[in-house]
Order: C-alpha cells, then sequence, then structure tokens
C-alpha cells in the first residue's frame, strides 16, 4: 500500500524525478516554498532569457548546482526541479549532499507514459517530441531500482496523478546530540 505521508529531513536535498509532463513543477510549487526549489527551466532563463533554449542547458546546470551547493552550505532544505531520470544527470547532486552531509531524498514521478505525453500536449509554454518523453519515461523506469545505490536514503515512488494528489509533506529536524556525562 502507498504511504501518501513524506516525513522528509531537514536539512536535506529533495531530487526529483520524473518525464517531462509528469508534474514535477506543479509538485514542487504545491510543498515547497518557491525559495526552496532549484529549477533547470528557471536557470536556463536566467543564462539565455528562454526556459526552452536547451542550448543553454550545460549552463543552466552549471548555475543550478552552484546554487544547489550553497544553499545546503547554508544548511537549507532544497529541492531540485529538473529530470533527473538517468544516473549521470543526478551525479552531481549525489556528490552534492555527501559533501555537504545532508540526506538524498528522491521523490519519483513514474506517472504513465501517456499521462505525460497527453500533459504534454496541452503545455502552453513548450511541447516535446513525444519520442523524448517516452525515451525520459523509458530512461527513469530503468535506473529506479539503482537509487539506493547511488545514495538516495529516502525514495518514494508515485506512479499514479492519485497518488501525487494524495501526497503530504512534513518535516522533520534531526534530534541534537546530547554530550556525554561522566
Amino acid at each position: 500500500m502507498f504511504d501518501a505521508h513524506i516525513q522528509l529531513p531537514e536539512p536535506s536535498l529533495v531530487v526529483l524525478m520524473g518525464a517531462s509532463g509528469s508534474g514535477k513543477s506543479t509538485f514542487a510549487r504545491t510543498h515547497f516554498h518557491a525559495t526552496e526549489v532549484v529549477s533547470s527551466d528557471a536557470c536556463r532563463a536566467l543564462v539565455a532569457d528562454d526556459e526552452n533554449d536547451q542550448s543553454a542547458t550545460p549552463a543552466a546546470f552549471d548555475v543550478l548546482h552552484c546554487i544547489v551547493g550553497h544553499r545546503l552550505a547554508g544548511g537549507r532544505l532544497t529541492v531540485v526541479d529538473a529530470t533527473n531520470v538517468r544516473p549521470r544527470d543526478r551525479s552531481t547532486f549525489v556528490e552534492l549532499a555527501r559533501k555537504h552531509h545532508v540526506p538524498l531524498v528522491a521523490l519519483v514521478l513514474d506517472l504513465p507514459t501517456t499521462v505525460c505525453l497527453q500533459r504534454n500536449q496541452t503545455r502552453t509554454d513548450r511541447t516535446l517530441p513525444v519520442h523524448v518523453v517516452r525515451a525520459q519515461s523509458e530512461e527513469l523506469r530503468r535506473g529506479l531500482a539503482g537509487l539506493g545505490d547511488e545514495g538516495f536514503g529516502l525514495v518514494t515512488l508515485f506512479d499514479s496523478a492519485e497518488q501525487v494528489a494524495a501526497a503530504t509533506i512534513t518535516r522533520r529536524r534531526p534530534v541534537p546530540s546530547t554530550p556525554a556525562t561522566d
């Protein structure tokens, strides 16, 4: 049975994963403060004045990784909003979480490809070719079993829009350790 309640350690690095149209950005807006979410689209807009300019992707991810690193260094919960469907896409986030000693959390929106394609077609800001969305979905599913091996300590998999809609998130601060007394 799916547990719709997610307890996030705070701070942590939350990596949203899913094909285009799976609802990652909507999920992020619903459950996190705008300042906590670092979006690849927003970073593309920062470096190229166009969030759809795929030629700006390398520079956008340089900016995104820099922001994530600074937020984690400040002890802030940070959410990455990007497809993150391949292990190599996630590897820098794994390194950043380790460097800053924060838990690494995967929130995977593995909705049916048909749902992602339907949503993609109704977008007004951009649509991706069908083969791109299908490839993203397939790549995501190929790597799901290895998320724990990559370093993700908490993995929540949503496989339907109903599960996504039912999700609730609470945050928990670590319990401070008390010094030993003699």
